[in-house]
């Protein structure tokens, strides 16, 4: 059987994201573990809501050298709670969201919520997926919602690079933006993976976009020393 020696790289970016975990308020880190190879973490293990396993992949692309991320946690509620709570639950985190349409619906099988409808914008669409992964014993989002095809600007790519450009984090120089119909497709190169989502986010709230294919290339970058 082969044995996977890890690099003292690998070390430091595990160290580093184990102690990013610890530090982060949103997440219970209590029942995580960290392998780091070649850039790529993989994080294993429970938690014990669904946020708290987004919060916990978030903070994993913080770390420098971190190009991806698997995420292998198991979500183990404290409290069980039935479908229809958590049904319940979800309408009404949907119905606090202004912005969305009374067409987008929640449904709920053993713990997993899938979002269904049809929306204007990519914005209510990403809105929906956001309001019900707070809602208590959710396992896991499925987001089935159907952008409609609108009137695309003619300026649309101009319009999203100027949102580039507004963005202090964000060195739109390094980001190639290409728009065809209602899809923009994002290539090019960011420092971190942050960045790479605040691009994704520009292209998604500009005006007609249906979907966003974000190419975009995180370079490695070698993480800091453990401070003495």
């Amino acid at each position: 059987m082969a044995t996977i020696t890890l690099s003292d790289l690998d070390l430091r970016t595990r160290n580093a994201v184990i102690r990013q975990l610890d530090w982060d308020p949103a997440v219970d880190a209590a029942g995580i573990g960290v392998t780091a190879q070649k850039g790529a973490v993989t994080l294993t293990g429970y938690i014990d809501t669904y946020a708290g396993k987004l919060a916990a992949e978030r903070a994993a692309k913080k770390i420098r050298g971190v190009r991806a991320v698997a995420n292998d946690l198991d979500v183990r509620l404290r409290i069980e709670r039935t479908d229809t709570d958590i049904a319940r639950d979800s309408a009404r985190a949907l119905e606090l969201w202004a912005a969305l349409p009374g067409s987008v619906q929640a449904v709920v099988h053993h713990g997993q919520v899938t979002v269904t409808g049809n929306v204007a914008t990519l914005y209510q669409a990403q809105a929906a997926e956001r309001a019900v992964r707070h809602v208590q014993g959710v396992r896991g989002v499925t987001n089935y919602i159907t952008v409609a095809a609108g009137a695309v600007a003619k300026d649309v790519r101009h319009r999203i690079v100027e949102a580039l450009h507004r963005h202090a984090d964000v060195d739109a120089k390094q980001v190639d933006i290409h728009v065809d119909g209602s899809v923009a497709t994002l290539t090019g190169t960011v420092a971190t993976w942050r960045q790479r989502d605040i691009a994704e986010r520009a292209a998604a709230d500009a005006p007609g976009i249906t979907r966003v294919n974000n190419e975009i290339f995180v370079l490695p970058v070698e993480p800091v020393d453990e401070l003495c």
